[in-house]
C-alpha cells in the first residue's frame, strides 16, 4: 500500500522542519510527500531549498490562492498513493503513524477514512484528558469534536480532524474540499464537509487514538487567531459549520436544528442559553458572539437556499 502525505504550509518553516523530521522517522516509509506552498511564501521556499530530504520523496506544489481549502485541492490533484494522509505543518506524527493507518485500511475495505488523536502541546505542557465520545454528529445538529482527548478502542465516527486524517484514494473519486468554506487561512470545519460527504456515500470513518500526532499550535496569519475573539473569524466559523449541517442533516430535522441553534447553541456557536451562561464571565463579548452567531447562521441559510 503506497502512502502519500499531504501538508499545506504557510510561513512556518521551523514548524514544518519538525514535521518533516518526524516523517523521516516513520517505521513505514513515506512513498510520496506533497508540500503545498503559497507563491508569495518566501520563507518556506528558502527553507525547502536547503532542507535535506534524505529518504523523503518530497515534491512541492505551488498555490496562488489563500486558505487551506485551495492548498489541499491543489495537493490532492498530485496524489499518487493508495492512501493519502493530511497533517498540519505544526504537527509531528508519531513514528508508527503510517503503519497504524495502513493497518485499518488493509483490515477493512469499507473504511474510507482514518483519523486519530492529536496531542496538543502548549509550551512544556500537554493538554491531557480522556473523552470516549469523539467526532460525532448528534441527530439534532450538535457536533462533538474531542479528537485531541479521545481514548479507548478504534471506532466508527462521523467527523475527522484536519491535523490527523487519512483517506483511501479510491473512495475520494472526484471529490474535492468545499470551496465555499469561508476564511483566508484556517477555514474552520472544512474537514467536516469532506468526511460527512464520504460517510453519506457509504464509507466508514474510523477514529483510533493510537494513530497519533503531536500538535504544537502555531501562529496563524489570518483573521482567526484561535482563542482571541475576532468578528470576521467567528462569523466564518459559524457560517461554515451551519452550511455543512444544513446539507447533511435530513430535511425533516432542519426545524429541530434551528430551534436548538437559536435557543441553545454551543460555546463556539451561541444560542440564547449559551449567551446567558457566558454573560457573567464575558459580558459584552458574549452579546457580540450571540449576534455574530445568528448572523453566520442566517448567511449560511441563505446560501443553502440559493443552492437548493
Amino acid at each position: 500500500m503506497r502512502n502519500t502525505v499531504l501538508i499545506p504550509t504557510y510561513r512556518r518553516p521551523l514548524d514544518l522542519s519538525r514535521c518533516l523530521l518526524a516523517l523521516q522517522a516513520q517505521t513505514k516509509p513515506v512513498d510520496q510527500l506533497i508540500v503545498v506552498v503559497r507563491d508569495t511564501d518566501t520563507e518556506t521556499w528558502e527553507f525547502l531549498a536547503e532542507f535535506n530530504s534524505q529518504n523523503l520523496p518530497l515534491q512541492t506544489v505551488k498555490v496562488t490562492e489563500s486558505g487551506v481549502v485551495a492548498a489541499l485541492n491543489a495537493g490532492l490533484a498530485a496524489v499518487e498513493g493508495d492512501v493519502f494522509s493530511i497533517t498540519d505543518d505544526d504537527a509531528a506524527p508519531h513514528p508508527d503513524w503510517l503503519e497504524k493507518i495502513n493497518a485499518h485500511f488493509s483490515r477493512d475495505s469499507s473504511v474510507g477514512g482514518v483519523g486519530g488523536r492529536d496531542w496538543v502541546h502548549y509550551g512544556d505542557k500537554i493538554e491531557d484528558g480522556e473523552e470516549s465520545i469523539v467526532g460525532k454528529l448528534q441527530w439534532f445538529g450538535r457536533v462533538i469534536g474531542n479528537h485531541h482527548l479521545g481514548v479507548g478502542e478504534p471506532r466508527e465516527v462521523d467527523v475527522l480532524k484536519g491535523v490527523n486524517m487519512s483517506f483511501r484514494t479510491q473512495a475520494i473519486g472526484q471529490l474535492q474540499f468545499d470551496q465555499r468554506m469561508r476564511g483566508t487561512g484556517a477555514q474552520v470545519h472544512f474537514e467536516m464537509a469532506f468526511t460527512l460527504t464520504l460517510k453519506r456515500a457509504g464509507w466508514k470513518m474510523i477514529y483510533d487514538p493510537n494513530v497519533a500526532v503531536d500538535h504544537y499550535p502555531a501562529q496563524r496569519f489570518d483573521e482567526d487567531q484561535r482563542h482571541t475573539f475576532n468578528e470576521i473569524a467567528f462569523i466564518n466559523l459559524v457560517h461554515n459549520e451551519t452550511l455543512v449541517l444544513l446539507e447533511h442533516l435530513p430535511r425533516s430535522r432542519h426545524i429541530i436544528f434551528w430551534l436548538w441553534a437559536v435557543l441553545v447553541g454551543t460555546r463556539e456557536n451561541l444560542g440564547l442559553i449559551q449567551w446567558l451562561r457566558l454573560l457573567p464571565s464575558q459580558g459584552k463579548i458574549a452579546g457580540q458572539k450571540l449576534i455574530v452567531s445568528w448572523r453566520g447562521r442566517w448567511q449560511a441559510h441563505k446560501q443553502f437556499i440559493v443552492r437548493n
